[in-house]
This record gives C-alpha cells, sequence and structure tokens, in this order.
C-alpha cells in the first residue's frame, strides 16, 4: 500500500500548486518539483539542473543531491545497454527504466525521452506513446528531438492532448542518420539562425523548455535570449538557463574503451567512480581466491556446539565422513 501511495503521488507531480482547494502553498525542499517551480526559478534568473537516471539506484542518488529535473533519456541504449547509438532503444525499454526512476526519485520533475521510432509516424502516433510515458511509466513530462514541421505538429498536438513536452534542438542523436555522425550543429550562419528559429517553433508549439544541445555558446545565448521558456545546455556553454549531463558521464562512472569512445567532449567528469567500482571488485576477486573473505565478521549464521556434535554424528550415519569433518573443522575455525 504504501508503495501504490507513492507511485500515485509520484504520477500527481504536474498539480500546480495554486490548487482548487487549500490554495497556493510555499515549496519547501522535500517537495515535488513542478513545472511552475521551475518557471519561478526561470524568471528568478536561478539556474537549473537536470541529470539523466535509468534505474532505482541512480534515481536515489538525483533524489537525494536536490536536482531539479530528472531526465530518463534515450541515451540508456548507449550507456545502460552498449550500443553505440541511441537508435536501438524500444519504446518497452523505456518505459522499464521511467518505471524505476519514478520509483526512486520523489522529488524531481521527471522527464521520459520519447525514443526513436515511436513518434515520427505521426502527431497521433506522439500522443498515443506520450500518454504510454505518462501513464505505464509514471513520468511528469515527455521531451523529444527535432525541429521538422511535423515534429512541431507533434509537439503542439501533445501538448494539446495535456501532456507537457521539452523540445530538444541543435545536435540530436536519434537523426545521426541524417546529420552523418555526432555533429554540433550552429557552426554557420545558416545552422545558427535555424537553431533559434527551431527553438522559436517549439516555443510556439507550446513546450514547456527546450534542450541545446552540442551549439556554439552564442548560438545557444540567442536562443536563450530570444526565448521565454528555460533552454537547458549540453555542450552549448554557459549561458543556458540551466544544464543536463548525463549520469554515468558526469560521475566517471564506466572505464572501459567502449565508454571512453562515445564519452563527449564536453562533460566535465566530477567523480571516478569506475575506478572506484573497478578497484572494489578486484579487491573482492583477490580475498575470495586466498579465502580471506569471508572471515568470521561475515559469518553471522551460528550453530550450537551440541547441535554440530549431533550433526556430525547424523553424516556418520549416513557415511559421510569427510563431510563430517569438514564440518567439524568449519567449526573449529568459526570460533
Amino acid at each position: 500500500m504504501r508503495g501504490l501511495r507513492r507511485f500515485v503521488c509520484r504520477m500527481m507531480s504536474n498539480v500546480p500548486e495554486n490548487t482548487v482547494y487549500g490554495g497556493p502553498r510555499p515549496q519547501s525542499p522535500s517537495q515535488r518539483v513542478t513545472l511552475a517551480n521551475l518557471r519561478q526559478k526561470h524568471a528568478r534568473g536561478e539556474k537549473i539542473s537536470m541529470v539523466t537516471a535509468y534505474d532505482y539506484p541512480s534515481a536515489l542518488h538525483v533524489d537525494q543531491a536536490g536536482i531539479d529535473v530528472c531526465l530518463v533519456g534515450d541515451s540508456a541504449a548507449m550507456v545502460v545497454h552498449g550500443y553505440d547509438t541511441t537508435l536501438p532503444v524500444s519504446l518497452e525499454e523505456m518505459l522499464v527504466h521511467c518505471r524505476a526512476v519514478a520509483r526512486g526519485a520523489a522529488r524531481p520533475l521527471l522527464i521520459g525521452d520519447l525514443p526513436f521510432g515511436s513518434y515520427e509516424s505521426s502527431s497521433s502516433q506522439a500522443v498515443d506513446t506520450a500518454v504510454r510515458v505518462l501513464k505505464e511509466g509514471g513520468m511528469d513530462a515527455i521531451k523529444l528531438e527535432g525541429g521538422a514541421p511535423t515534429r512541431i505538429s507533434a509537439a503542439k498536438a501533445t501538448v494539446e492532448a495535456g501532456i507537457a513536452v521539452m523540445g530538444h534542438v541543435g545536435l540530436t542523436p536519434q537523426s545521426i542518420s541524417v546529420l552523418g555522425g555526432f555533429r554540433p550543429q550552429g557552426k554557420t550562419v545558416s545552422s545558427a539562425v535555424k537553431v533559434v528559429e527551431t527553438a522559436l517553433a517549439l516555443q510556439e508549439a507550446g513546450c514547456f523548455s527546450v534542450v541545446l544541445e552540442c551549439v556554439p555558446a552564442p548560438v545557444a545565448a540567442a536562443a536563450t535570449s530570444a526565448l521565454q521558456i528555460p533552454t537547458i545546455g549540453i555542450g552549448a556553454g554557459p549561458f543556458c538557463s540551466g544544464q543536463v549531463l548525463v549520469y554515468h558521464d558526469l560521475l566517471g562512472m564506466l572505464q572501459h574503451p567502449h565508454h571512453a569512445k562515445v564519452t563527449p567532449k564536453f562533460c566535465k567528469q566530477y567523480g571516478r567512480v569506475g575506478d572506484v567500482i573497478n578497484k572494489a571488485l578486484q579487491e573482492y576477486k583477490q580475498e575470495v581466491e586466498s579465502s580471506t573473505f569471508p572471515g568470521t565478521a561475515h559469518m553471522p549464521y551460528k550453530i550450537g556446539a551440541s547441535d554440530v556434535d549431533g550433526f556430525l554424528t547424523e553424516l556418520e550415519k549416513m557415511g559421510l565422513g569427510h563431510a563430517a569433518t569438514a564440518a567439524a573443522s568449519a567449526a573449529e575455525n568459526s570460533k
């Protein structure tokens, strides 16, 4: 029952503070972040923090750190599933990640990425997928990539269906087939203007925020100034309304050639958690091989001396003399 109540409360995080009953209430650090809170923060000129999470443990860490927004990103395809791009991850897989994060993060606004292939066909497909991300995934809002007319229409239809939408322009990883790889955008006059125009179109469609990925800082600054909604930068310089990084990247979670290949240049590592994990695993392996683990401190389950004697007798009756000898030796060494 407690788990159900927590999930229901998590699902209600888009209820505005100024509700019909009770009137507005001040936001305390332990309360859920809502779109209203983000708008207020943006209006005060305060930066918005956003980090990805993909499972219960990472969601708990993001929650406890007081991060404003938690994105269940399709980057799970690369940092969790080991793919080279975000394209292979499915909607069903994303829903599993969303549900796990929703169980772990009680405070941040939760946003679920619409994965490649789940919203491009039509606006109705986008709405149907977004509904599933909220109803089945426990998210508060969705994010979709791109600024083509069909994507703008999909964003508008989704907002009109009552679902909060975050846009995403600049480098859109789901479009690497067209972009020719993970290439920064906005480096020419026409490309820079397109980034700003697309961001404005997404705002007009009703998006509450726009991610600016891998664009030069002046372009991000221009877009941020032109928009009335917050921009969230990733590889876009310090002039956005907020920043987002991938959980595994900022923690230095994975120290492996594959991950080194896909870790972006713009990411700052605030820790080297991967090194700590590797050291712990190697130490564990060594202690297992040397029989120093488990030691007496990690053998909490005891059997009384009289029961040991009775057990040894029964083993002898069963013709298991070697087993009795092993048990007697273990009992002696466990004292």
